[in-house]
Protein backbone atom coordinates (compact mmCIF):
# COMPACT_ATOMS: atom_id res chain seq x y z
CA UNK A 1 0.00 0.00 0.00
CA UNK A 2 2.87 2.37 0.76
CA UNK A 3 4.26 1.77 -2.71
CA UNK A 4 0.93 2.78 -4.27
CA UNK A 5 0.87 5.96 -2.17
CA UNK A 6 4.46 6.72 -3.18
CA UNK A 7 3.56 6.29 -6.85
CA UNK A 8 0.54 8.59 -6.44
CA UNK A 9 2.72 11.22 -4.77
CA UNK A 10 5.34 10.97 -7.54
CA UNK A 11 2.66 11.29 -10.24
CA UNK A 12 1.17 14.33 -8.50
CA UNK A 13 4.62 15.94 -8.33
CA UNK A 14 5.25 15.19 -12.01
CA UNK A 15 1.90 16.70 -12.93
CA UNK A 16 2.79 19.76 -10.85
CA UNK A 17 5.90 20.19 -13.01
CA UNK A 18 3.91 19.69 -16.22
CA UNK A 19 1.53 22.47 -15.12
CA UNK A 20 4.43 24.75 -14.29
CA UNK A 21 6.10 24.12 -17.65
CA UNK A 22 2.77 24.77 -19.41
CA UNK A 23 2.35 28.08 -17.58
CA UNK A 24 5.88 29.26 -18.37
CA UNK A 25 5.56 28.18 -21.99
CA UNK A 26 2.23 30.01 -22.36
CA UNK A 27 3.88 33.19 -21.07
CA UNK A 28 6.78 32.76 -23.50
CA UNK A 29 4.33 32.27 -26.38
CA UNK A 30 2.22 35.25 -25.29
CA UNK A 31 5.22 37.57 -25.14
CA UNK A 32 6.58 36.26 -28.48
CA UNK A 33 9.74 34.87 -26.94
CA UNK A 34 9.10 31.53 -28.60
CA UNK A 35 7.06 30.96 -31.74
CA UNK A 36 4.55 28.16 -32.24
CA UNK A 37 5.44 28.05 -35.95
CA UNK A 38 8.51 26.12 -34.88
CA UNK A 39 7.60 22.43 -35.18
CA UNK A 40 9.29 21.41 -31.94
CA UNK A 41 7.66 24.20 -29.94
CA UNK A 42 4.28 23.40 -31.47
CA UNK A 43 4.67 19.69 -30.67
CA UNK A 44 5.66 20.38 -27.05
CA UNK A 45 2.79 22.86 -26.68
CA UNK A 46 0.31 20.33 -28.08
CA UNK A 47 1.51 17.61 -25.69
CA UNK A 48 1.35 19.97 -22.70
CA UNK A 49 -2.19 21.03 -23.63
CA UNK A 50 -3.29 17.42 -24.04
CA UNK A 51 -1.90 16.61 -20.59
CA UNK A 52 -3.34 19.62 -18.79
CA UNK A 53 -6.67 20.36 -20.48
CA UNK A 54 -8.58 17.38 -19.01
CA UNK A 55 -7.87 18.76 -15.53
CA UNK A 56 -8.04 22.48 -16.25
CA UNK A 57 -11.21 22.50 -18.39
CA UNK A 58 -13.62 21.52 -15.55
CA UNK A 59 -11.92 24.02 -13.25
CA UNK A 60 -12.37 26.77 -15.86
CA UNK A 61 -16.08 25.97 -16.07
CA UNK A 62 -16.44 26.45 -12.31
CA UNK A 63 -14.45 29.68 -12.06
CA UNK A 64 -16.01 33.02 -13.00
CA UNK A 65 -14.59 34.96 -15.93
CA UNK A 66 -11.68 37.16 -14.82
CA UNK A 67 -11.44 39.08 -18.14
CA UNK A 68 -8.79 36.93 -19.76
CA UNK A 69 -6.92 35.92 -16.61
CA UNK A 70 -6.81 32.13 -16.30
CA UNK A 71 -6.65 31.08 -12.66
CA UNK A 72 -7.35 27.41 -13.31
CA UNK A 73 -3.66 26.37 -13.00
CA UNK A 74 -3.54 28.06 -9.59
CA UNK A 75 -6.58 26.08 -8.47
CA UNK A 76 -4.97 22.90 -9.87
CA UNK A 77 -1.79 23.65 -7.88
CA UNK A 78 -3.87 24.07 -4.73
CA UNK A 79 -5.71 20.80 -5.39
CA UNK A 80 -2.43 18.95 -5.92
CA UNK A 81 -1.03 20.45 -2.71
CA UNK A 82 -4.23 19.50 -0.84
CA UNK A 83 -4.15 15.89 -2.10
CA UNK A 84 -0.44 15.56 -1.28
CA UNK A 85 -1.08 16.92 2.20
CA UNK A 86 -3.97 14.54 2.83
CA UNK A 87 -1.86 11.59 1.72
CA UNK A 88 1.24 12.73 3.62
CA UNK A 89 -0.41 13.69 6.90
CA UNK A 90 -3.33 11.29 7.22
CA UNK A 91 -3.29 8.31 4.86
CA UNK A 92 0.43 7.48 4.83
CA UNK A 93 0.84 7.46 8.65
CA UNK A 94 -2.30 5.33 9.00
CA UNK A 95 -0.93 2.81 6.53
CA UNK A 96 2.43 2.72 8.31
CA UNK A 97 0.74 2.20 11.71
CA UNK A 98 -1.44 -0.57 10.27
CA UNK A 99 1.63 -2.24 8.82
CA UNK A 100 0.10 -2.68 5.39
Amino acid sequence: MRAVLDIILILLQLYWWVLLIMIIMSWLISFNVINTRNQFVEAVWRVLNQLTEPVLRPIRRLLPNFSGLDLSPLVAFLLIFFIQSIIGYYIYPAVVRAGV
